[in-house]
């Protein structure tokens, strides 16, 4: 479904990815480890084009995509949740939500509403309140309730884990763990091994924006230990 060949990317004079190779088939879950600075987040704004590459072919379902916008790479079928959560602090929940869903008809807006609070029902109990209000985890599922609701092919996950108390960290591996059963490809970026590998088939293990590791996340299980503490 996407497959990365030699991609470059560079802020100023430095190098924040450096000829990555990378492909990810239908229905897999593949997660990108590594320490902060690692060039993981780099890449995966690469992809969905909010960084230009310097150099390398993203291509996704047999397209090269590296001369289109976000917007065009979203109507294609890709989805992104952004390291951080970056709601929309003073719409509602319900706003936040059905803002990735904007270019669907009215109808199919409200189907899919029903389908983001089967999967979070906690946000039928918060959709009016305003999105800035909720603790760090429910606006994470927020963040990544609206990367759903466009009904993407690919969702992009950078960091879902970041700074967040266990309970929530369980909420959104059942959550992955659903879209997986439903036949959704994910990449997703992660400093917290430990429970990304739960909920991975394959994972690749950065450094210095390069993957110096790859393989199911059984083979790769002590390296990403590892780059977690370095």
């Amino acid at each position: 479904m996407l497959a990365i060949s030699d991609l470059h990317v560079a802020y100023g004079g430095t190098q924040a990815v450096d000829g990555v190779d990378l492909r990810i088939e239908k229905g897999r879950t593949v997660l990108l480890i590594g320490a902060n600075g690692a060039g993981k987040s780099s890449l995966i704004n690469a992809v969905i084009g909010l960084v230009r590459a310097a150099r390398g072919l993203i291509s996704f379902e047999g397209r090269d995509i590296g001369g289109l916008s976000s917007d065009a790479r979203a109507r294609l079928g890709i989805g992104y949740s952004p390291e951080g959560r970056r709601v929309f602090p003073t719409m509602s929940v319900k706003d936040n939500v059905l803002a990735g869903a904007v270019r669907l008809p009215g109808r199919e807006q409200g189907r899919c509403w029903d389908r983001m609070v089967a999967t979070f029902p906690f946000l039928a109990e918060r959709q009016a309140q305003a999105a800035g209000e909720l603790s760090g985890g429910q606006q994470q599922l927020v963040a990544i309730a609206r990367a759903m609701s466009g009904g993407p092919k690919l969702l992009l996950l950078d960091e879902p884990f970041l700074g967040l108390a266990p309970v929530w960290i369980q909420q959104i591996s059942a959550a992955v763990r659903q879209m997986q059963e439903e036949g959704l490809t994910v990449l997703m970026t992660e400093q917290m091994a430990r429970p990304a590998l739960k909920i991975a088939h394959d994972g690749h293990v950065m450094r210095a924006g390069r993957i110096r590791r790859s393989g199911t996340t059984a083979e790769i299980r002590g390296a990403a230990l590892a780059e977690e503490y370095l």
